[in-house]
């Protein structure tokens, strides 16, 4: 039987899988981090008091690189170049989603938009982070190898959620509520395709890999075009929803350091 824990199972226990799986997921939070901080140095007077938040999720997302490159490592694995099909944060930058490279290489400040971009943005990529990471603590938690990592990115991608709610529900209330909406609604289209295209893009190089039947690999593709047809129709709705997290100030502290696994 297919399921989302027999999946993952075999690409852990295949050493070049999981040297692909953790090669992506380190590119795409290096990225990130890279993105955040960029940000951060970059953050308009007006929101000024957004800038250690904004820091703080670049940290992290640095620091979970440095966790999925620490799981290589430990197995005796080097990072292999990550196949274009399969960069889900460039593919997304290629949709118009977010704030553009070229933007956050100039020395300019940004926006009091484009932090709207920058927030509604986050909301919907870290929906799917979390969610993610919510599904392997649930199957992986307490593995021996990569239950602690998944356990603490999960932590941090549940605060970075928070926080953008928080956030963004400030700024609608001071009187950015259409602007918002618009660009969450834009951006959960436009990452329900590129998620699917990353996930059918590593599926097929995960069945080369671990020499799948094509009866299987036909099987996981339908399953993926199922869920963006889901999300396409119904799912997304929970991308652009917005309301008062449980936990205030998320990210109200500074980022913990990568752990030794």
């Amino acid at each position: 039987m297919l399921s989302a824990r027999s999946l993952f199972q075999e690409i852990v226990d295949d050493d070049r899988s999981y040297q692909l799986f953790c090669s992506i997921a380190a590119s795409g939070e290096t990225q990130g981090g890279w993105e955040n901080a960029r940000i951060a140095a970059l953050v308009p007077q007006s929101l000024a008091g957004l800038v250690p938040k904004i820091t703080r999720h670049g940290a992290d997302e640095d620091k979970h690189g440095r966790i999925f490159n620490g799981l290589l490592h430990k197995r005796g694995l080097d990072p292999v170049p990550v196949p274009p099909e399969t960069d889900y944060t460039m593919l997304l930058e290629r949709a118009g989603i977010g704030l553009a490279h070229d933007k956050l290489r100039r020395d300019e400040p940004l926006t009091e938009y484009d932090i709207l971009v920058y927030l509604s943005h986050s909301r919907v990529t870290e929906q799917r982070a979390a969610d993610q990471m919510n599904m392997l603590v649930r199957h992986f938690g307490d593995h021996p190898e990569v239950g602690k990592a998944v356990r603490i990115i999960s932590a941090d991608e549940d605060n970075h959620l928070a926080y953008c709610h928080e956030e963004l529900l400030r700024l609608a209330r001071a009187g950015h509520a259409h602007t918002i909406q618009r660009t969450l609604r834009e951006c959960a289209l436009a990452e329900i395709a590129v998620y699917r295209d990353v996930s059918l893009a590593v599926m097929e190089h995960m069945g080369r890999i671990l020499r799948w039947p094509r009866a299987k690999s036909a099987v996981l593709a339908a399953g993926i075009h199922a869920v963006y047809a889901y999300e396409r129709a119904a799912g997304r709705r929970r991308m652009v929803r917005l309301a008062m997290p449980a936990r205030r100030d998320a990210m109200g502290g500074p980022a913990e350091t990568a752990p030794v696994l």
